[in-house]
Formats: C-alpha cells, structure tokens, sequence
C-alpha cells in the first residue's frame, strides 16, 4: 500500500495511508501518515466502535487537508486498551501454543478448501 500510495502521488493523486507498522510505512517512504498503535489489521479502531473510528477517519482527512511537508507521521495519540497487555503476546508464536495455532490454520485451510470447491 505504501508504494502504491507513493505513486498516486507521483501522479497528483493525493493519499493517506492510515496503519498500525509505523517503521515499515515510514521505511517505504509514504507522503502523509496517520499512526495508529493498534493490533495489525485493525488501523480504524475496534469493531464496532463508531467513535474512534469517526476521530480516525477526521484525523485523516485534516491530514489531506492540512499537511503540506511530505513523509508526515501524525500519531492518533489512540491506545488499543489502557494496559496494552496485547503487546507483548501479539501473534507470538512458543512451545505452549504451537499445536493449538498450527491445528487452528489446518482448519482454516480445509474451510477454505470445501468453499473453493463448492465454488467451482
């Protein structure tokens, strides 16, 4: 998305990128950033939560309008939930839950697979 957003740009198509890898979208070099220290996948707000992703997406579009120097990082100054206990166990992968992820992707690869098929 970042390099897509460098593009646009390149062409007069003014971006945004609104996400959560603050030094992979700063590393790619993107014309404006809205940061949000969120779980990846989730660079909008909670589901659901209506509020914050109202304040997130007006964070946005006064970034459009109002930021004039490129490779802005503006952060939402939002936290995910006041202990940020999701941090450190995000996606870890250890001895004590191998089987249980690994048993849950089987899963999900075989749902898949029934709906392709289901499909063709």
């Amino acid at each position: 998305m970042s390099l897509v957003a460098r593009v646009l740009e390149e062409n007069g198509i003014s971006t945004i990128v609104i996400g959560s890898a603050k030094d992979i979208v700063e590393y790619c070099g993107v014309p404006r950033y809205l940061f949000t220290d969120f779980p990846l996948g989730n660079p909008c707000g909670r589901p659901y939560d209506h509020t914050s992703q109202r304040l997130i997406m007006s964070q946005a579009l006064a970034m459009l309008d109002n930021c004039e120097v490129p490779g802005t990082t503006i952060d939402t100054g939002l936290v995910w939930d006041d202990s940020a206990s999701w941090k450190p166990n995000f996606a870890r992968v250890g001895d004590d839950n191998r089987a249980a992820l690994l048993a849950a992707g089987d899963a999900r690869r075989s749902a898949q697979a029934a709906i392709r098929v289901k499909k063709i």
